[in-house]
């Protein structure tokens, strides 16, 4: 029978307190670096390049507290000769984003660039850092990018099992020298479930954060769309190495958000102010979109031209801020409700390209031109009047309602013999050629031109719509889902890119479709028509 003595016990307690004194110093030096760690800014989101010009590039980032951004680049990956910047703050008001312009950059230079983060205690406890790279375009660099939009639509999320956002990683295996994101570069208005049926009885799993799991209505959940997003492994590896050209579209605020949006019947919102909801959208949209700030005079502005020297300008524009509401689209004159990009940016449109003295002018669209994209009807009845989303009205008629505004451009264009444009858009979910041709519409008063379409990277797969004959678009080439099926899922591998290759020697420009794989389903080349008509 073991007893208890007093005597023995003190002793124990001797010896133990006496070893647990002597280790403290060991278990202070290994607790320190956690402790250290934990008081150091993290960079979850990675970096981001944007808004590639000559000469300039921004860099962004975002930290988890109040910290400051500092951004080191070289031209070289030993970043010998260096030069480090003291970036912007990261504070709460802009959801620990930060963005830096890096100026004076030389033509045809790979540019290595470190970006961390140092946090606003006495301590100024660093982060980690995070590297990319990214190449300026020079005088006798050939050009390539890549173009695309609709990511993570339709609840069909981060599939980790799949793969992850693959189509980022197929685009960045071409290596191109910046990404048009051509809008809906979230889906706000999707919640992403962490499971869904796709098609042939398979199972669509996602990542899935509190952010994403309803429709985004407060500040914070527009921001988690973004910040979803930026889980992704190939995106984020993506980003560091491409820069970016963004705008918009609808989702990043709601499903054909304009004047006329009515959510008084959607069960899902409890905040109906649509006004409401496109502030919050556009403040969470500038917070993490790569894009350089226009100026005072229209600080949220997204229409803007990038040059890339003598063979490239494009022409970014911004078809949703300006419109008027979605309507039949049948109006025989132009009026506030037949806007789409509005008198300002139209004017702007037009003076900047009868000025380019580049070779190329690539307009960077939301929408398409002629296909029919509709918004249900007018009065909300089954068989009721058609209402429309985008430019097109459906009657394939003479050019009504915000035809009028596209054709006004196109006149202009055709009388200022403005040659070499293409048109490059998303939105509709399907890979899609058209060759707008003045002998096969019904106004004619344009010279002929290509648009090609690209998407969804990685959102369901719907189409093909119908065209509008106003502008006699030929349906040169389409890949959709098969007839009776839509909102397929990324299994189906109906998920496409485009890229752009303009040859500096023969100038001649090709494009190709290009799907999830990174295999080409179409190619066109275009040869540079010289000077003007």
């Amino acid at each position: 029978m073991k007893t208890f003595d007093q005597n023995s016990c003190r002793k124990q307690q001797s010896i133990s307190v006496a070893t647990a004194i002597a280790a403290f110093p060991i278990i202070l030096a290994l607790a320190m670096p956690s402790a250290m760690a934990a008081e150091a800014p993290l960079m979850e989101q990675g970096i981001q390049f944007g808004d590639l010009a000559p000469g300039r590039a921004i860099v962004w980032s975002r930290a988890d507290r109040p910290a400051r951004m500092m951004v080191e680049y070289a031209f070289n990956e030993q970043f010998t000769g260096s030069q480090i910047i003291r970036g912007s703050y990261a504070l709460e008001s802009s959801d620990y984003t930060a963005r830096q312009d890096l100026t004076g950059l030389p033509e045809g230079k790979d540019v290595f660039v470190k970006v961390w983060f140092e946090d606003l205690t006495n301590a100024r406890s660093k982060s980690e850092p995070v590297t990319g790279h990214f190449h300026t375009i020079g005088k006798r660099d050939d050009i390539r990018f890549v173009w695309g939009g609709d990511t993570a639509g339709q609840g069909w999320g981060i599939n980790e099992a799949f793969g992850g956002m693959k189509i980022y990683e197929a685009m960045r295996q071409v290596d191109p020298q910046f990404f048009i994101q051509s809008g809906d570069s979230v889906y706000s208005d999707g919640p992403i479930p962490e499971s869904k049926p796709a098609e042939n009885g398979q199972i669509w799993t996602n990542l899935v954060t509190p952010e994403v799991s309803k429709v985004a209505e407060t500040l914070n959940e527009f921001r988690g769309r973004y910040k979803y997003n930026l889980l992704d492994n190939n995106l984020r590896r993506f980003n560091a190495e491409v820069p970016q050209v963004w705008q918009w579209d609808d989702h990043e605020v709601v499903n054909n958000w304009s004047d006329s949006k009515d959510l008084s019947a959607d069960p899902r919102y409890t905040e109906k102010n649509v006004p409401t909801l496109i502030a919050r959208a556009t403040k969470a949209f500038y917070e993490y979109a790569p894009l350089r700030p226009h100026d005072a005079e229209e600080s949220e502005r997204v229409y803007r031209k990038l040059s890339y020297g003598k063979l490239l300008d494009v022409f970014v524009i911004d078809m949703r801020s300006y419109r008027g509401p979605n309507t039949a689209n049948l109006q025989a004159n132009e009026n506030s409700e037949t806007a789409f990009l509005g008198e300002t940016q139209l004017n702007w449109l037009k003076k900047e390209l009868k000025n380019s003295g580049a070779t190329w002018k690539v307009i960077s669209a939301d929408m398409p031109i002629g296909l029919n994209i509709g918004d249900g009807t007018v009065d909300n009845i089954p068989n009721g009047t058609p209402r429309w989303e985008a430019i097109a009205n459906g009657n394939g008629g003479v050019a009504a309602g915000r035809e009028l505004e596209i054709a006004r451009l196109l006149s202009f264009i055709k009388q200022e013999h403005i040659n070499n444009l293409v048109w490059l858009t998303a939105d509709v979910h399907y890979a899609a050629a058209h060759f707008y041709d003045p002998a096969k519409a019904q106004t004619k008063n344009f010279s002929p031109f290509w648009e090609f379409v690209a998407g969804p990277l990685n959102a369901g797969s719907f189409g093909p719509n119908s065209t509008d004959g106003t502008f006699g678009p030929q349906v040169v080439f389409s890949k959709a889902p098969p007839a009776g099926q839509a909102n397929l899922s990324p299994y189906a591998g109906l998920q496409f890119f485009g890229e752009v290759n303009i040859d500096r020697d023969s100038k001649a420009m090709t494009v190709d479709l290009k799907d999830i794989e990174g295999t080409t389903v179409f190619s066109k080349i275009l040869p540079a028509e010289s000077g003007k008509d």
